[in-house]
């Protein structure tokens, strides 16, 4: 029975799942090497939980048995120990991936699922370095995690047909709708999306239509609820980089390679929503969109 979930990486995707776990009665242990991101973390996940219950989603008492359940730990070893389910959420680098994998595999006990929240990074790969590869699985929550009902559950070369059943049970308790695809460079979510995201940013790299204009017809035209600009901002510059990268690597394939103009904004620090501008600029406290003065 998963009962202790261990969750590595308390930035934007680690802090949800944290949340979202502890919300639903699991016991939680958040790990992040940086104590300064451990505790933004948990500010995070307070305010998120305040506002659920502003809008009547949870009662104060949910609240705080929410957080409750959540312990916090600066290393591996500690927080996984006595995981049943461990989540990996670290930032999307291979090598980093693979370095945290090997720990988790050393110190978490040998029932334990290890999962990735990764995007695109292969399962396999991950796995190889692991004693367990039957028990390596891909749990690709969607951000924002306590609002977002997709869970993309990635099944790597030798995942055992139980470690699936597992994980898709779990993430139905957690009132999500798990989608098991395999494992191949971007799975399904990011083969699909990022392309289009590149494609909008080359648009608008050859003059084609301004920032604005392209959000506007993919929002308007082909309903989506934000448009492709927008969305890269929201994501990070860099981890859409990241992504094309590892999509033009596993295929060979020169369709994939990333925009230049992509390349250029990482280059500048231009990330998007995280640090301040991208395709828009942001202020914080403000919701209006507007546009970088590098494209208006």
């Amino acid at each position: 029975m998963i009962r202790n979930i261990a969750v590595i990486g308390a930035g934007t995707m680690g802090n949800g799942i944290a949340h979202v776990f502890a919300q639903y009665g699991f016991f939680v242990s958040l790990t992040d090497v940086s104590q300064e991101q451990l505790q933004k973390g948990l500010a995070t996940i307070t305010r998120n939980l305040d506002r659920q219950v502003t809008k009547g989603i949870i009662t104060d008492t949910d609240r705080e048995a929410t957080i409750a359940r959540i312990t916090v730990h600066a290393s591996v070893a500690p927080g996984v120990k006595n995981a049943d389910l461990v989540v990996e959420a670290a930032t999307e680098n291979a090598g980093l991936k693979l370095a945290i994998f090997r720990e988790i595999d050393e110190a978490a006990p040998p029932h334990c699922i290890l999962a990735t929240n990764t995007s695109s990074i292969s399962i396999t790969q991950i796995a190889s370095v692991t004693g367990r590869p039957d028990k390596v699985i891909g749990m690709h929550f969607m951000n924002p995690v306590p609002v977002m009902k997709l869970v993309e559950v990635i099944n790597g070369y030798n995942t055992s047909a139980e470690t699936t059943q597992v994980v898709v049970d779990i993430s139905r308790q957690l009132d999500k709708i798990p989608c098991v695809v395999n494992d191949y460079p971007g799975f399904v979510a990011n083969r699909i999306l990022m392309p289009m995201i590149n494609e909008a940013i080359q648009t608008l790299h050859e003059g084609v239509a301004g920032v604005a204009a392209i959000d506007t017809v993919m929002k308007l035209g082909m309903a989506h609820p934000m448009g492709p600009l927008q969305l890269a901002d929201f994501i990070g510059l860099d981890v859409c980089l990241n992504i094309m990268r590892v999509l033009q690597e596993g295929f060979g394939d020169p369709t994939y390679a990333p925009c230049p103009l992509l390349v250029n904004m990482v280059t500048a620090g231009k990330l998007g929503v995280k640090s301040g501008e991208g395709f828009y600029t942001y202020t914080a406290g403000s919701k209006e969109l507007i546009v970088s003065k590098r494209f208006s």
